[in-house]
């Protein structure tokens, strides 16, 4: 009995600090939603260079992820389409300081299967043959303001007015066009260079938007700064910026 009782002390007794320090905080990226598929891929290598860590991303626009971070939505590093939102958050003590990792592009696209040539830009964009325009709401998603830009870049901004339909995010946009809800639609680049992808699309050049500087920051009050610290090194490091170039980001200059 005496035996019986010390091991149902043992079992009780809570972990100590050696056991309590194996669990590691999981990391939770806030990503823009045009990194949906290179961050995907960027994380395989992640983990496996770093077999303890749990990692989680989540995707959507950067302004949503911006005005929930600062509400104070438990996020542990945010990579946002926008430098603006990046510096901002550190600005008001919020992050550490950002961290640019990509510059975004802008590509228009159309179903593989409408016989559309993407190529056509302003020109198709006008045509009957376009019905509606996907592009992401500009009121929260960078590639949305810059979509806007290019078509005012085209002068027609206000021709096209009328065809416009908004995604919460340029994932969401993208997945109009996939889905035939919008004939054409104005999406990151990085969106439609995967091999699976069922678009077709022309790069649109970079003169006609301003830049899509891209940063990151990790957050002053993650419980998880160790693997913050190296998840950024990776992302920023030649295997993370491999990938990113593979999926059509330009890389900003180390």
């Amino acid at each position: 009995m005496r035996l019986f009782l010390l091991l149902v002390l043992l079992v009780a007794q809570p972990p100590g600090p050696a056991a309590t320090a194996r669990v590691s905080a999981p990391l939770r990226i806030a990503a823009a939603s045009d990194l949906r598929f290179a961050l995907d891929e960027i994380l395989v290598g992640f983990r496996a260079a770093n077999p303890t860590a749990r990692v989680e991303a989540a995707y959507g626009s950067s302004g949503n992820f911006f005005a929930q971070i600062r509400e104070g939505a438990p996020f542990d590093v945010f990579l946002s389409a926008d430098s603006e939102y990046a510096r901002r958050l550190a600005a008001e003590g919020l992050s550490e300081s950002p961290f640019p990792y990509a510059v975004g592009r802008l590509a228009l696209v159309v179903s593989k299967d409408s016989g559309l040539d993407p190529k056509g830009f302003s020109e198709l964009l006008k045509s009957p043959a376009i019905r509606r325009i996907a592009i992401a709401n500009p009121a929260h998603a960078p590639y949305g303001r810059a979509a806007e830009a290019a078509l005012q870049t085209w002068r027609i901004r206000d021709l096209v007015a009328a065809k416009l339909v908004l995604g919460d995010s340029v994932s969401q946009a993208a997945q109009f066009v996939d889905a035939g809800a919008a004939q054409a639609g104005i999406v990151a680049l990085s969106l439609v260079r995967s091999g699976a992808s069922r678009l077709a699309f022309a790069e649109i050049p970079a003169d006609t938007h301003p830049p899509l500087d891209q940063a990151g920051v990790v957050l002053k009050r993650t419980p998880a700064l160790e693997t913050a610290r190296a998840f950024q090194a990776y992302l920023t490091g030649d295997a993370g910026r491999a990938v990113l170039s593979r999926y059509g980001f330009g890389l900003p200059s180390r």
